[in-house]
């Protein structure tokens, strides 16, 4: 375990500006540096890095972090390699925590990621020590090369050998990491058992659940143990199976190589082309297709191919993959569908027809236009004028879904075609529901933040604002006022700290991550010309106040809400009235704590 305070100190050493320029050319800016971005094509640089901030952004794809983030997207590094190279670059030696040094951890502030990384050190070498679980992957055609390159390791039968891993096997950190569960008489048991195990790495490089598949049959050991043929970690405070995808982590370069990207089903079909030298596969985790899958992916290639088998199961996901994809796509991305001869998937496609035979499938992919008229078009009889009226409905609701004005307007125009009305015809069919189709939000037209966001933003902005902090959170459970709450701890433990990224680091793994860099994203495109110290001063004794108006409406309720069940004494009849003087906020403010 690489210490915290050393990641810290690493951070506060290096420059940002260094570290991309030794991959990137940058240009000077005003205060920052611009350059096209290397992590999607691009004609005008909308890549931007703030030597103030230490971090980067791409105003095109999303991309955001502080120098490690850059380290791990540009190299594929895991998050301690890439911590590594940086400490070699600026010549500090790494620090690592000691096994029995004392840490200051609150029972909230788990370190989920480093309990996934000693599970999967531990899958990884009972893999080595399973003949039969070698002889599996060996028989699926796999090197010892390629499952090092995804981690696989092997959960032997068994229902504790967690236990051996982990000295306190009833420690709730097992459960929240969703590698251990419980049932109705509180007995605990390890998820993964006679599996192999492909563990799930997010964009960062950090482990965030596992993916488990049986033996075949003929090799299983246990048959009591098998359950089902795939099992994948549940949801956990690091894992949400409906925004992550299986191999992005290791496939960025080579989707950046190949400008675009393969969906497939399975994590055995995403090592099995890797093995095959295909290595830009990713895969959904045993969920549909999201329109945040979509995002993702579309963010990291122009072109996306989704590849299906050619079952009726496939059909399916690959509709709702499509109905996912009509809201993200825009013009000048491309979305195309594949579907394998019966019987096939691309793992053993690939094995029997080699890298040139799938390859060759990818050039035959329909586009995303072309499978949604062969669709619509199957579920009805065109040569009737009923058969076409239904078309047209059934087209609608699609079509009214896509943003993208080029694509759009050329799909209305084959659909006229199709339907052997004009294209004005058509347009004037669909006016109703064009019209009220949600317009895309003008660039200043934001909604406000919450009080909570709008002091995470100054807090991260202004890291000293926290020593004149004196309000009461709210007994919350939104996510915001708990990363607030946590925020300020970390920052009263440290009140001479001044660096964003470092603060933005320090939560990296945890719960409340997706939400601070989501802040320090916003945070980012601040004008800081706009916004100087008094004016944040100013801004944040405002929310202050706001905070002390929810704290005193919030007293109000707790001593109106008794007096309808008790007497209240003269003490709190006095307080009751004391905390009515004072002008209230409106309904609105209360409710939703937006100032």
């Amino acid at each position: 375990m690489i210490a915290q305070s050393f990641i810290r100190d690493l951070i506060n050493r290096v420059d940002i500006v260094g570290v991309v320029e030794r991959h990137v050319p940058l240009k000077k800016a005003g205060a920052n540096y611009v350059a096209r971005c290397p992590f999607h094509s691009e004609k005008t640089p909308s890549f931007t890095v703030s030597p103030g901030k230490q971090f980067y952004h791409c105003f095109g794809c999303g991309a955001h972090g502080n120098a490690i983030d850059f380290v791990i997207e540009q190299t594929g590094m895991g998050f301690a390699e890439a911590v590594r190279d940086l400490a070699a670059s600026v010549g500090m030696k790494v620090v690592e925590d000691k096994p029995d040094a004392p840490r200051r951890k609150r029972e909230e502030d788990v370190d989920l990621p480093a309990i996934m990384l000693q599970a999967a050190q531990y899958y990884k070498s009972e893999l080595k020590h399973s003949e039969t679980a070698i002889a599996y992957l060996k028989n699926r055609g796999l090197t010892g090369e390629i499952a090092a390159h995804f981690g696989i390791g092997y959960a032997p039968p068994g229902w504790q050998n967690l236990a051996s891993v982990f000295s306190n096997y009833q420690d709730k950190a097992l459960l929240a990491a969703g590698l251990v569960k419980e049932n109705e008489e509180g007995r605990r048991y390890d998820i993964f058992r006679d599996r192999i195990v492909f563990p799930i790495w997010n964009e960062r490089g950090t482990i965030i659940g596992f993916g488990g598949r049986v033996l075949d049959s003929g090799a299983s050991i246990d048959k009591a143990q098998e359950g089902p043929k795939y099992l994948n970690s549940p949801e956990t405070p690091l894992f949400e199976k409906g925004r992550e995808l299986y191999g992005l982590f290791q496939a960025r370069k080579a989707i950046r190589e190949a400008g675009k990207v393969v969906v497939v089903e399975g994590y055995m079909d995403v090592v099995a082309l890797a093995q095959h030298g295909i290595g830009y596969a990713v895969a959904t985790l045993g969920t549909a297709t999201t329109g945040m899958h979509v995002q993702k992916l579309l963010r990291h290639a122009d072109d996306v191919v989704f590849c299906f088998d050619g079952d009726e199961a496939g059909q399916r996901a690959a509709w709702r993959a499509l109905e996912n994809s009509l809201p993200q796509i825009t013009d000048g991305k491309n979305i195309s569908f594949l579907f394998l001869p019966q019987g096939e998937d691309p793992d053993s496609f690939v094995r029997k027809n080699g890298t040139a035979g799938f390859e060759k499938l990818l050039g035959e992919a329909l586009p995303l236009s072309a499978f949604l008229l062969r669709e619509l078009s199957a579920r009805v009889d065109l040569k009737s004028q009923e058969g076409r009226a239904r078309f047209l409905q059934s087209a609608r609701p699609l079509v009214s879904k896509i943003i993208a004005p080029a694509l759009g307007l050329m799909l209305r125009k084959r659909l006229a075609e199709l339907a052997g009305v004009s294209q004005s015809e058509l347009e004037a069919l669909y006016q109703i529901k064009l019209q009220a189709r949600p317009q895309a939000p003008q660039k200043y037209a934001r909604k406000a933040p919450s009080l909570a966001r709008k002091l995470l933003r100054l807090l991260l902005y202004q890291p000293q604002l926290a020593a004149n902090f004196d309000a009461v959170l709210p007994d919350s459970p939104q996510g915001e006022f708990q990363a607030l709450k946590q925020l300020l701890e970390f920052l009263c433990d440290d009140p001479h700290l001044q660096n964003h990224a470092v603060i933005i680091e320090f939560f990296r793994g945890t719960a409340h991550e997706a939400l601070l860099r989501e802040v320090g994203r916003e945070l980012f495109m601040w004008d800081e010309k706009k916004l100087g110290e008094e004016d944040m001063a100013r801004e944040f004794a405002g929310a202050l106040d706001q905070l002390r108006e929810l704290e005193r409406h919030a007293k109000i309720d707790a001593l109106r809400s008794k007096s309808e069940r008790e007497e209240l004494t003269s003490e709190e009849k006095r307080q009751y009235q004391q905390l009515l003087k004072r002008e209230p906020v409106t309904a609105e403010e209360r409710e939703s704590g937006a100032i």
